[in-house]
């Protein structure tokens, strides 16, 4: 019998070369998508004749979509596409949103006229080219959260059996995507403001294409899985269960409780779920026609292991702490989306010749993170464990954040009153006579606080999270970042209705009033957030037995 040619041999997938094709398609697809979201707001303002909040609230939509369609699209990839799948799709739809964009910048008739303020000769605005407007944000929008999450998931899988190498991917991955960032930040945002809009959105659907190319191209290469299942679906399957049997008694021994396994009960260690939240143990309680001959389930929505309960129950004790989060989250999203009106009422000439967008003033926050994540590793931390003798846990480093986030909005309040003193000064002109970069502190301190509770959150769900659900620890950022961009949106709605401090021309309002409502809120919220800490057990003593940390109530 002949041995397989090489060319008959299977070909080996996975592996680090399959970085360049996946870490190059990030790298586009962020270009593309940044490099219209971060100017969105002034490009509805100057060419759709957008009120200045009805912008900031239309992108804080955008921003939250953009953070909580990444949960859905893993969700999808999980149990039923996979990731390539999701990937490839999720680009062509993203693709077609972005051109839809570049076309009304491109097309006279897809967007309004200019009309100066009070001229009687200014024509109604069509309905069509805002349908149009949103309909292309909305792809985009859906498009770009469908590759987010999956294109991290799908490069990890390559290095399936290499953890070590895995970490080192996400560093790499996430570096090239940070910096992807920056540069749409700053010079796409350019283009738009001093070229045209036309120029920079087409180089978004440069970049979009290209980063879905480079990811096609790559195919051959990479490792594809099957769909095994989200674990959001077995955690919903624990409540299905619990509310199915919510009138049986609850037994008193282990061996009535389903273990999860298809050998014999005898060969198995009995566990018996914790009394924590009882009613959820009726999820693994053995009725009759439960259980197959070899030991497998009959419907997994009727009956479901004893770890699934105990991995949803360790799920709602660390929920009171990410709840703390949500107040945190949203003063930042307030500031984010003002910062921008902010910066287009003052003076943003640096130098005789140069003019900072409008829309690049928020990388300022990128830039701080990024400086004092490194700080934190060479100097910062080393030098806590050589006074302490212990290292920085992650319920500090979130403390210390929410500390940092309301010294911020103080800050903010402070700038923006200084601003509208000097706005009164100089009424009859939109321009204040008051460099932007005294919004540089501010942004500052958001983005310091940013290096102290981001990682912080995540560290704390991979540490406390069970192995089924460490790939939650993401997803609870994000759907976290989401939500918040929900509630800046009803915050700002309700501040609108309320009270007078957000007119269409925030020279004549009182954004300063809103930034000190949220450091009152801030501080109530760091208050919560410490009670939150003091109850919370660890559930892996192991990991943090030499941690300092928050008092532990016992």
């Amino acid at each position: 019998m002949e041995a397989p040619s090489e060319a008959q041999l299977p070909r080996k997938t996975g592996g680090w070369i399959t970085f360049p094709f996946i870490t190059a398609s990030s790298v586009g697809l962020t270009l593309a998508f940044v490099g219209w979201t971060s100017n969105l707001i002034v490009y509805l303002i100057k060419e759709f004749d957008v009120e200045s909040i009805d912008a900031v609230q239309i992108s804080n939509l955008v921003n939250g979509a953009g953070s909580l369609i990444p949960v859905v699209a893993a969700i999808i990839a999980d149990s039923f596409l996979g990731c390539f799948s999701t990937i490839w799709i999720s680009s062509i739809i993203s693709l077609l949103g972005t051109i839809l964009l570049a076309l009304t910048a491109t097309v006279d008739s897809l967007r309004p006229k200019p009309c100066e303020v009070g001229s009687t000769s200014c024509t109604p605005k069509p309905k069509v080219q805002y349908v149009v407007l949103y309909a292309a944000i909305v792809l985009a929008t859906l498009g770009n959260g469908g590759t987010r999450s999956t294109l991290s998931t799908i490069g990890a899988d390559q290095l399936a059996d290499k953890p070590k190498d895995q970490g080192i991917f996400f560093n790499w991955f996430f570096f090239f995507g940070y910096s992807a960032t920056f540069i749409a930040s700053t010079a796409i945002v350019y283009i738009e403001d001093n070229v045209s809009w036309k120029a920079g959105f087409f180089i978004c659907v440069a970049a979009n294409v290209l980063g879905s190319t480079i990811f096609l191209m790559g195919s051959r290469f990479y490792a594809k899985f099957k769909p095994k299942g989200s674990p959001f679906t077995s955690l919903a399957r624990v409540i299905v269960a619990s509310i199915t049997k919510r009138e049986i008694e609850l037994p008193s021994t282990g061996q009535d409780f389903f273990q999860g396994c298809k050998v014999a009960p005898e060969s198995l260690a009995v566990v018996v779920p914790s009394n924590t939240c009882r009613f959820l143990n009726r999820a693994a309680i053995i009725s009759e026609g439960d259980v197959k001959p070899d030991g497998s389930t009959t419907n997994q929505w009727r009956l479901c292991s004893v770890q699934e309960v105990e991995d949803f129950k360790t799920l709602i004790k660390i929920l009171p702490l990410w709840s703390t989060s949500f107040i945190l989250s949203t003063t930042i999203g307030v500031q984010l989306s003002f910062s921008v009106l902010q910066a287009l009422a003052m003076d943003r000439h640096v130098g005789p010749h140069f003019q900072i967008p409008a829309g690049s003033i928020l990388v300022f926050v990128l830039i701080s993170t990024a400086l004092f994540l490194a700080l934190f590793d060479k100097f910062l931390f080393p030098t806590w464990r050589n006074l302490t003798g212990k290292s920085l846990t992650p319920l500090q480093r979130i403390g210390v954040g929410h500390v940092i986030n309301f010294l911020s909005m103080g800050v903010s309040a402070l700038v923006e009153s200084k601003r509208l003193n000097v706005a009164k000064s100089n009424q009859g002109y939109n321009i204040v006579a008051m460099s932007v970069l005294w919004l540089v502190p501010q942004l500052a301190l958001n983005g310091i606080g940013e290096a102290f509770h981001y990682p912080g959150q995540v560290s704390l769900y991979y540490q406390e999270f069970p192995i089924t659900l460490k790939n939650m620890a993401t997803a609870m950022n994000s759907m976290l970042i989401g939500i918040a961009f929900y509630l800046t949106t009803a915050l700002i709605d309700v501040v609108r209705r309320t009270t007078t401090w957000l007119p269409g021309n925030i020279n004549n309002g009182r954004l300063d009033n809103v930034y000190w409502v949220l450091v009152v809120g801030g501080v109530l919220n760091f208050g919560y957030y410490v009670t939150c800490a003091w109850y919370y057990k660890y559930q892996n003593m192991k990991e943090v037995a030499d941690h300092s940390d928050f008092p532990s109530h016992e």
